[in-house]
């Protein structure tokens, strides 16, 4: 348990740490690409409001102390020599009546047919193509004119930056990663401790408990011998009997939260297995009113402990025939594509969808009146999920049409 308190730790950690820095990634880039892409767009609408051309920002009488002034705004007296443009104008047929190259080196006469039929294809608005991100406005009814503006080198910086960011997030969540990893068993010392201390409470009352338990049971024996069979030493052997099942369904309940339970794991017919323990049951199935129908695949091997495999499926029959409402108790088991699946159903009473996740609870029962007439403590399922998962696998319960209930316990 406390390895799997501490692997979920770090888990649910490690995803919350990367959600926020993936989060941040993508609002840092989107922050970073729109604002490129704004002043691309600014420059368009300016260089098209101008017919084609960057407008004069004027000059103005330099600050004391310095040599020269940038006016305010997108367009300075560098912005000419540094925005690197192209015009095209044609009308609505594809005839090209205008190719203003002068502002750029990569465009010629003999490649500008490309981007007029790119401006064609796209038609008015704003546009990327090649490195260029382009502008298609209507000037009349039938004449167009098409701005289009080299930003390969702001789109490279903005892809770098990308990149750059992308590889911080990773070295971030690695180093994260290491941090909790280092941690982690120092955050959850409490839990730990506290949990290590429960387990030791109920081994030792476990302990405990069963020497007494040991002196009453002879201690009754020897009555039966002498006094002879007594309705008041019935109830005390009963009694007494309920209570050594109850301490030890808390040891196994114990023992299955420590990291290593104790199971010893070979290969075994797992479907011999199953079938002998199913077939243990039939008699009390049938003293109940229930008739117990199997499915089992013939010749599974698993490999996993023999005997844990057996009390499962002990404990999921037991809980049937205790619990079942007027009905056949189903037991199956098959070989999926997830692994080898058990499955135990039987008609219900009483259980609401929401409580079948709450089956597995300790001392979790739907039912108190009834499930203390049948001599149950809530513990059994506890087991069953217990063995389940130190198999690797998963149990869980389902309501079906009927209302039938049915346990799905996937062995890995």
């Amino acid at each position: 348990m406390i390895r799997r308190l501490q692997k979920k730790f770090i888990r649910i950690s490690m995803l919350s740490v990367m959600l926020v820095m993936l989060t941040l990634c993508i609002i840092v880039n989107a922050a970073n690409f729109i604002s490129v892409d704004s002043g691309i767009k600014v420059m368009l609408d300016l260089i098209s409001d101008n017919r084609g051309a960057i407008p004069s920002p004027g000059r103005s009488e330099p600050p004391s102390g310095r040599p020269g002034s940038r006016p305010a705004g997108p367009v300075t007296q560098e912005t000419p020599y540094s925005t690197r443009f192209f015009v095209l104008r044609f009308n609505g047929d594809g005839f090209m009546s205008e190719a203003n190259l002068r502002n750029i080196a990569a465009v010629t006469p003999d490649n500008v047919d490309y981007y007029l039929a790119r401006a064609l294809s796209h038609g008015t608005g704003y546009g990327y193509t090649d490195g260029y991100r382009f502008l298609v406005t209507c000037e009349s009814d039938e004449d167009y004119m098409a701005v289009f503006i080299d930003c390969y080198q702001q789109m490279r910086t903005v892809k770098t930056f990308a990149l750059l960011s992308v590889i911080a997030v990773a070295v971030c969540t690695l180093a994260t990663y290491l941090l909790v990893l280092l941690f982690s068993r120092s955050a959850v010392a409490p839990v730990i401790r506290s949990a290590e201390q429960q387990k030791q409470f109920i081994t030792d009352a476990g302990h405990e408990l069963k020497t007494p338990l040991t002196v009453i049971t002879t201690c009754l024996g020897v009555l039966k011998m002498e006094i002879g069979e007594n309705k008041w030493l019935g109830k005390i052997q009963a009694q007494t009997d309920k209570m050594r099942d109850l301490v030890c369904g808390l040891v196994t309940l114990s023992r299955m939260d420590e990291e290593d339970p104790g199971m010893v794991r070979s290969d075994f017919d797992i479907s011999a297995a199953v079938a002998d323990t199913a077939e243990s049951f039939r008699a009390s199935a049938g003293c109940a009113g229930h008739e117990l129908v199997t499915d089992i695949e013939n010749g599974l091997q698993y490999h996993g402990d023999e005997s844990a495999i057996r009390q499962l499926c002990s404990i999921l029959l037991d809980n049937a025939v205790k619990y079942a409402a007027p009905g056949p108790i189903r037991i199956s088991l098959k070989k999926e594509r997830h692994g080898t699946v058990l499955r135990c159903s039987n008609a219900c009473s009483g259980i609401e969808p929401d409580e079948t996740g709450r089956l597995f609870d300790r001392f979790y029962r739907p039912d108190m009146s009834r499930s203390s007439a049948t001599g149950g403590f809530g513990i059994g399922l506890s087991i069953a999920r217990g063995i389940v998962e130190a198999h690797g696998g998963t149990i869980c319960a389902q309501l079906q049409p009927g209302p039938v209930i049915e346990f799905t316990a996937a062995l890995k």
